[in-house]
Parts: structure tokens; sequence; C-alpha cells
């Protein structure tokens, strides 16, 4: 898969210079060459010198936001693991009551969080893409331009730790070099391009094999560094001299077996692959199942080459767009916008939300976002056009209305449904 840009249909706006320098940020060469090169293929190393940011990640999460997303914020689990000697701690050691008027039983404790650090654990930030104010910025942006949903979590591993064995992800990751130096070793898939469903502890002991022979890529990454690892590649990671903080971006991947379960779930359409077996079928003997077996699957093939591309498509965006959520809205401030609306109104389309419009029968249009439809009247299709492709727009200039109250109604009803917001 090499396709970088966001997806969507006719006059979707063009990746924004936000998401652009997002990507650039972690990749050392231009965006055709790393899809064509390395998306996917094998690691790529960008040295700090080779990026545009020359204060490196600490803009995006610094030590010091670590310690106070720790102390302060009231952080609960999942949101921490605690990894030691390649194994999970219990959340049970290190979380505990929330104190008066926090009815709440799962909060990090500060004070046992220094006794594990201390004694050589790695925490795992995990999830920050969510409550990060740069992260999820960044998140957004990154994400629109993989196309692709996406996690952020952080590392934070004491002087000459390792807090995880040799192992693979399931999915892409960008690995930031954010303060420290690091040491990882990375090896070669053990079975490229894992599924979700196929994780590394059920090939334990072949990662293991091929995590002591020659390493394709041995190198400490700096502040500033960035590397990129596709799915399946194996890799530790142990601190050097000092701490260290990384940052993790795991990038969901969207396969083709994807699209194999969503035929498989509309395959359920087809009554020849609902009958069930003859009766008295000895499912344990193969020549009693040989002919239902050649059956099924002549019907499945035939089935398949009926297969709708836009149902499986509508499958795959419901798959996907839930994961990768737009950018946060302000409630107190959108209410204060829908109070005060007028035809003088400036507003904006929510960023990175992703949409589709489609006409949906007896003169509507069908407008699908990553949770929900809003049905709308057609003659709204050149102002929600606008709107929807367009930058900042007053209210009054909106096109397809004879009259400010009808601009107003469209504006108010996609401010309350978050799909603008006031600029």
């Amino acid at each position: 898969m090499t396709h970088l840009d966001p997806p969507g249909g006719h006059d979707r706006p063009a990746v924004p210079s936000s998401a652009t320098e997002a990507l650039a940020r972690c990749v050392s060469v231009e965006p055709a060459k790393f899809a064509a090169a390395h998306w996917g293929r094998g690691p790529l190393l960008s040295r700090a010198a080779e990026l545009p940011n020359p204060h490196g990640f600490t803009d995006l999460l610094s030590p010091t936001d670590a310690d106070e997303l720790l102390s302060r914020r009231g952080l609960r689990t999942p949101f921490l693991r605690v990894a030691k000697d390649g194994e999970l701690v219990p959340a049970a050691r290190y979380t505990g009551g929330g104190g008066a008027g926090a009815e709440i039983a799962d909060q990090v404790l500060d004070e046992r969080i220094l006794e594990l650090y201390a004694s050589g654990a790695t925490l795992v930030l995990q999830g920050l893409h969510r409550i990060w104010p740069a992260l999820v910025d960044f998140a957004r942006d990154l994400g629109t331009a993989l196309a692709q949903p996406l996690q952020v979590n952080a590392y934070l591993t004491p002087a000459g730790s390792q807090g995880f064995a040799t192992h693979y992800d399931t999915h892409d990751v960008f690995v930031l070099q954010v303060d420290g130096r690091k040491h990882w070793r990375i090896h070669p898939p053990v079975l490229p391009d894992p599924l979700e469903k196929q994780p590394w502890g059920g090939r334990a002991d072949e990662v293991s094999a091929t995590a002591e022979g020659p390493a394709a890529l041995d190198v400490v990454l700096e502040p500033g560094d960035a590397l990129y690892l596709p799915r399946g590649w194996l890799h530790s990671a142990q601190a050097q001299e000092s701490s260290s903080l990384h940052l993790t971006v795991g990038i969901r991947a969207l396969t083709r077996y994807a699209m194999v379960e969503e035929l498989l779930a509309l395959a359920a359409e087809d009554p020849r692959l609902r009958a069930g077996l003859p009766f008295g079928t000895d499912i344990a003997d193969p020549d009693a199942i040989e002919p239902e077996l050649t059956e099924t699957v002549e019907a499945l093939r035939d089935w398949l080459l009926r297969a709708d591309p836009a149902a499986v498509a509508a499958g795959l965006r419901n798959r996907a767009w839930p994961a990768a959520r737009p950018a946060p809205i302000r409630p107190l401030a959108q209410a204060a916008a829908l109070a005060g609306l007028d035809a003088d109104t400036r507003v904006a389309l929510r960023p990175g939300l992703r949409w589709q419009l489609a006409p949906a029968g007896d003169g509507r249009l069908a407008l699908r976002l990553f949770d929900r439809t809003i049905t709308l009247p057609a003659q709204c299709e050149p102002a929600l056009r606008t709107l929807l492709t367009g930058g900042v727009t007053r209210v009054g200039d909106l096109p397809g209305f004879d009259d400010d109250a009808d601009r107003l109604v469209l504006t108010r009803r996609l401010l309350k449904e978050a799909v603008l917001t006031p600029a």
C-alpha cells in the first residue's frame, strides 16, 4: 500500500499543511519515497539533523510534562502500564484511591511510581493522543497524512534498563526519541505483516532464535532522532547512561484481510452459504466433509464475483473512521456561538473530521460522519460543499439559499452536530 492521501470522495479538501508537516517530522525522505521504499517494507532511520524541528520532540511531550501527568492529572489505568524485567507489573501495585471526593479506586499513586521507576521499571503512558493537548493535535495531523488510525504512547526507561524483551508489534510504528539515548536492535520478521490476531507470543521461540542472530539495524537513538518500523519487525531497546523518554506512534494497519472479513460478513446474505450441513454429517470425517466443502467453495466463489464494492467500502469505513477522532471541540464556546449566531458569524469545518456526502433518496442528502449520518434537504448541497471543502466561511456568504434564515438554520444544525466550529 503506497497511498498516503486521506480517503474521501469528490470535493475532498487537500491534505492540510499541518498534516504534511507532521509526517515530515517523522521521516527524512519525501512522502513519495517513504511510501514506495519504506511504508510496510522496511525500517527507516531519520537523524535529528535530517528532520525539520531543531528542538526535537520536546514540544510534544517533555520529561517535565511526563512528571505532571504522573503526579497532578489524576491519571488512571489503563493510561499507565509499568514493566520490569520484561513483565508487566500488576496495576494494584501502583494504583489506589483518589482521596476525598474522588470515588475512584485506580488512580496512579506517585509514591508507588517513584519506588518502581527508581528500581528500574519502565513507565508506559498510553493513549496520549486522547489526553495530552500537543499530542492530540499531532496525532490528528499525522493520521490525516497517513489516512490511518493511530495511537501514541510514551516510554520512560531508567538508565541502563530495558522494558520489554525482543518482540514484534502488529502495527507499524514511528519511534520519536525525546530525551536521553536508547540502543535499538532490529531484526527481520519471523512473520511478515502479522495481523492483530497474530501477536508475537505465539511465535516466542522463533522470535528468540532470530534475535540471537545478526541485527538488520543496530543503532542508538539520540534526542530528535526518529525510527520507522513496519509491523512484524523484531525489536528491543535499552536506555543508555541516562534515563530515556521516547514516543511510539502506532499506526493501525488497514489490510486486505480486513476486506476479506467484510466480504465474509456480507456473505451471510447468500442463502446457499447459510444452509445447514446434511442431517447426520460426521464433521470429523474428511471424506464426509469434502462434498460439502466443494459446494460451499463454489457458492462462495459465485457470491464473491457479485460482491458490491460499495458495501465493502461501507464496512471498512465503519471499522476505521471511529478509530480516528477529529479535533476536540469546546462545548462552552460552541454553545456560545450557537446563541450568538448571525449572518456575519464565521465558521469552519471541524479539523480532522472525516465525511462522505451522498444522495439519500427523496430529495435528501446523507452526510456520513465517523459516528452517525445526518440527513439534510438536497437544496443544502452547494452550501454544504462550501463548508466541507473550504476554509473559514461567513454564514451570509453560503451559496444556494435565497435568504439568511435558511443559511442560519443549516449552520445552526451543523454547529449542534459538531461538524462545524466557530472560526
